[in-house]
């Protein structure tokens, strides 16, 4: 899964883009001195967003005096942000104007604001997303983001480390601040949530110097990462006492407010799952489905859009019954799957090394299909143990732009019997090669383009190219084995069945348990896989949506560009037109498409 993005075509409308013309390449000096000024532009804008985001220079792999700060989590910071925001889309307005750009820097500009626009339409509802739940909380983020994000290769670097560790306190103070304001408003998730929320604080907690077991996993981490430093050993010493320090003083005792706070909050928490029970939660909910697909649909539309393409799935898998021999019905076929021993591995690295020859075989396939393909390395990794009881069932991390940390595949083996080896090939499809990491790393890599172009997203563009590259690993001649074939299309049929259950939830009122139901009925998942992606349905509003609408839109592009080009269709072109661009709303997208088609492919 990709990060919460907001996206929205409407707001598109009113700027038209020229997509290919002997006008628009413009070599005049005027154009080339407009490009460069929007150039620097957005260049300052980009540095002035992470002169305030500590944690977002990180991610960028930069180490400078920031390095041991946490970014501010207060509503007047958001407020801020905001501002900067608008202000910057009405400087653009203002020096700029699109009708002398050339064509990739009217895109630009463009879509810097949809950006801000987009910004602008979520900005009213900004207190509603829940601080702490299962998905997004901090209680697990800050831990993870100093495993895998906060490198330390000298000792300032593991001096910031430590640093950091002193800094969880005020920061999660503050966060358990907004949280309690949001939760006097109205806004707290159900009450099944809070256990989850409340077991990570404990698992953080958990171990020396908290209590006399092993090291506990943020000690375990400075640990290792301080050891590994060429330093005098008085010196490492010395640091990891003091992150044991930090750990008691700092992290502890946040982490009990916060589990005091998460306790009060359980006690007075709705039962109602969707966010429709908010006093402006039928707003709410159409903004967030308009962002995160792009389009206007209503959820009434995207409820009969899944519905659809529930029984055009369920008849492609009545096909494969027929390929293995299976005779009964279509739900007794899910309930072989679900439970038959053949379909799960013994051990996590029985599923780890299954997932590298798949991929290994998938990276030997793909010159033939892409001519752009990524620099950076893709690594695979269990989700920590910490956070893997709550943590989703894969996702995917992007590379750092100077090559300091790969892309990675994170896949949650907690529990074997929610990862059916049936979905294995699919979803590593998706969340590597030729999906998530391809997509992601090249955008990264497309160093022309500004920054807000190579480090942003748009979720239905991005989890739509990674539902897409399921289906193209059968088009490339993977999924050999009908049973993977099946999981495939068990796959796209949860993405389907997505649209179903999150407009039930939020849309038409939908409990926990009926969309448990809805999936138990109309899917092959196991029982766990089911429940915990109702619960990731129920936090996370909207967000599920946007890979089945994306992926039915790169779909659509393709068999028109096949149709248009015939033989003179390439794969490789195609994806170029794709990915070159960055992260782009579907309308801009299929304005670029038909460019390319009308230009030759």
């Amino acid at each position: 899964m990709a990060l919460r993005t907001l996206a929205t075509a409407l707001l598109l409308a009113a700027s038209p883009l020229v997509l290919a013309s002997p006008v628009a390449a413009q070599t005049a000096p005027a154009a080339r001195a407009n490009s460069a000024e929007l150039a620097a532009f957005f260049e300052q804008v980009d540095a002035d967003g992470l002169a305030q985001s500590p944690q977002g220079k990180a991610y960028r792999g930069i180490r400078d005096a920031d390095y041991g700060k946490w970014n501010d989590p207060s509503d007047a910071k958001a407020v801020a942000d905001f501002e900067r925001g608008q202000k910057a889309l009405a400087t653009m307005k203002a020096r700029f104007d699109p009708a002398k750009l050339s064509t990739e820097d009217a895109l630009s500009y463009r879509l810097f604001e949809y950006q801000a626009e987009r910004a602008a339409k979520a900005y009213p509802f900004r207190r509603n997303d829940y601080v702490f739940d299962q998905m997004n909380g901090a209680q697990s983020q800050m831990p993870a983001f100093l495993i895998n994000i906060h490198r330390v290769a000298s000792k300032s670097d593991a001096e910031a480390y430590v640093a950091r560790l002193q800094g969880i306190g005020p920061r999660l103070d503050g966060l358990i601040a907004e949280s309690r304001t949001r939760a006097e408003a109205g806004v707290m998730p159900p009450k099944w949530v809070y256990p989850f929320v409340i077991d990570d604080a404990r698992n953080v907690i958990k171990g020396a110097p908290f209590d006399g077991g092993a090291p506990s996993t943020l000690l375990a981490d400075l640990s290792k990462k301080v050891e590994a430093l060429d330093i005098p050993a008085a010196d490492k010493a010395a640091l990891i006492a003091a992150g044991s320090d930090a750990l008691l003083t700092s992290v502890k005792p946040a982490y009990q407010r916060l589990i005091a706070e998460m306790e009060r909050q359980q006690a007075i928490a709705p039962a109602e799952d969707g966010v429709w029970r908010f006093k402006d939660g039928a707003a709410y909910y159409a903004q967030l489905l308009a962002s995160y697909t792009t389009t206007d649909l209503t959820p009434d539309q995207v409820h009969q859009i899944g519905l659809d393409n529930v029984a055009r799935i369920h008849g492609q898998m009545r096909e494969i019954m027929k390929t293995v021999g299976f005779t009964g019905t279509l739900q007794e076929f899910f309930a072989f799957v679900r439970t038959d021993d053949r379909f799960y591995f013994k051990t996590r690295e029985d599923y780890l090394a299954a997932v590298d020859t798949k991929l290994k075989a998938m990276t030997a396939k793909l010159p033939e299909y892409f001519n752009t393909l990524p620099k950076a390395p893709l690594t695979v990794k269990a989700v920590e143990a910490f956070r893997e009881k709550s943590a989703g069932k894969a996702f995917y991390q992007s590379p750092a732009p100077d090559g300091s940390r790969p892309g990675t595949y994170y896949v949650n083996l907690y529990n074997l019997k929610d990862m059916a080896s049936t979905e294995l090939e699919a979803l590593a499809y998706h969340e590597g090669l030729p999906g998530h990491h391809l997509q992601r790393a090249v955008q990264t890599e497309l160093g022309d383009l500004p920054p807000f172009r190579r480090f942003g997203g748009v979720t239905a563009y991005t989890e739509g190219w990674g539902l897409y590259s399921e289906e193209l690993g059968k088009d490339m001649g993977f999924y050999q084995d009908p049973y993977s074939d099946f999981g495939r299309l068990g796959m796209e049929l949860w993405r389907a069945c997505r649209l179903v259950v999150d407009t039930g939830i939020h849309h038409k009122r939908w409990s926990r348990e009926q969309a448990i139901g809805y999936l138990t009925e109309n899917t092959p998942n196991p029982d766990g896989d089911i429940s915990k992606a109702i619960e990731r349905y129920v936090v996370y509003p909207g967000q599920a949506n946007a890979y089945m609408i994306g992926k039915l839109k790169i779909m659509e592009l393709r068999e028109r560009a096949q149709k248009a080009l015939g033989p003179k269709f390439q794969y490789g072109r195609f994806h170029d037109a794709i990915l070159k661009s960055g992260p782009v709303p579907l309308t801009v997208l299929e304005e670029r498409i038909d460019g390319w088609i009308a230009s030759g492919g």
